[in-house]
């Protein structure tokens, strides 16, 4: 009991079982949850707890929150590829109904990302009309390791946890460690551009645009405030004259450069504007979940190519075989490549 309690002590604080079955645990915003003590099946709340439940275990995911389509199914291991769609529960786009929820029959509800009043508002709603454990996981970046490791100590499957959370220890240490011996010359200002029109981003403090911060670069919507997603316009945008854009989608990345709202920015006069690979998950954002991991080292190659140095095909089949457990062909990896120096 004493392994177990230090090993949740960062994000859930596990007190004494009340049933030889069942487990009291205090999750990321504070409510008291009582969860079984085993669970073999997990229903996700929104996309980056998908991802977070299949790296750690696949074999415990009722289903997705999207299927996955035939362009990411091959960099999924087949076991998942054909597993029903149950829909989201977070966001504005949530589709589920608590009967739903309930004929999955899973043993929690997981939810990982933003903790707030709002989703802390929504998991005691759905626990209310469901009667099923939902657990709230704090989803930041600056956390990934902690992240896997409590979440693998809540399924049980801390082994695999840890070998995931080592990689996200040591990812995030040679990052840091990289980037302290730079010098202080400002930072390389980036826009994120969502969707196809590019018009969607994070304001300060979101957390999809959490790895600008990790890899040393400022998100230029922060001018525009505090919070989440947000919708922008082009004159906004050329406002804060970004030196880079990176763009979710290749549709607005092909777009912008011959659309003379654009012209004049920095990025665009550069050539600047790159989209970063999205397959099975966005490497960079959709969702903001631990597929970020790959995310920063993208970035680092993008940014820093004198500084970053190891061999970047190794660095993504070593990923991919650890946390998505497929071994990448020769195409594959070009595919996701293309377009790299």
């Amino acid at each position: 009991m004493m392994k177990f309690l230090a090993v949740l002590a960062l994000a859930f604080v596990g007190l004494m079982p009340v049933a030889a079955e069942a487990r009291i645990i205090t999750d990321a915003a504070g409510r008291t949850v009582s969860v079984p003590d085993k669970i073999n099946r997990i229903l996700v709340a929104g996309p980056p707890a998908a991802v977070l439940v299949y790296v750690l275990a696949p074999e415990k995911l009722v289903g997705w929150v999207h299927a996955p389509d035939d362009a990411a199914k091959v960099y999924l291991m087949p076991s998942v590829r054909s597993l029903p769609t149950i829909g989201r529960l977070t966001g504005k786009d949530g589709t589920i109904s608590a009967q739903a929820v309930i004929d999955a029959k899973p043993d929690i509800i997981l939810d990982a990302g933003t903790v707030d009043p709002t989703y802390k508002a929504l998991a005691d709603k759905v626990q209310s009309q469901t009667h099923i454990p939902y657990v709230l996981v704090d989803g930041s970046f600056a956390r990934t390791a902690d992240t896997l490791r409590d979440v693998g100590a809540l399924i049980g499957v801390e082994d695999r946890a840890n070998k995931l959370a080592d990689y996200a220890d040591s990812a995030i240490k040679d990052l840091n460690d990289k980037l302290a011996t730079l010098p202080n010359d400002p930072r390389p200002r980036v826009y994120y551009g969502r969707g196809a029109d590019g018009l969607e981003t994070g304001l300060s403090g979101s957390i999809n645009l959490e790895i600008l911060d990790a890899v040393g670069t400022m998100n230029v919507a922060a001018a525009a405030g505090k919070g989440g997603l947000a919708r922008v316009t082009p004159q906004q945008v050329a406002g804060w004259n970004p030196d880079i854009i990176i763009a979710e989608s290749p549709a607005f990345a092909a777009s912008v450069k011959s659309d003379p709202q654009w012209a004049g920015i920095k990025a665009v006069k550069d050539g600047k504007i790159f989209v970063p690979p999205s397959l099975p998950f966005g490497w960079f954002d959709s969702p903001p979940g631990v597929n970020r991991l790959l995310g920063v080292r993208w970035m680092e190659k993008l940014l820093y190519p004198k500084l970053f140095r190891s061999d970047f095909s190794d660095d993504v089949k070593e990923f991919y075989k650890l946390f998505y457990q497929v071994d990448l062909t020769n195409d594959q990896l070009a595919a996701l490549l293309k377009g790299m120096k």
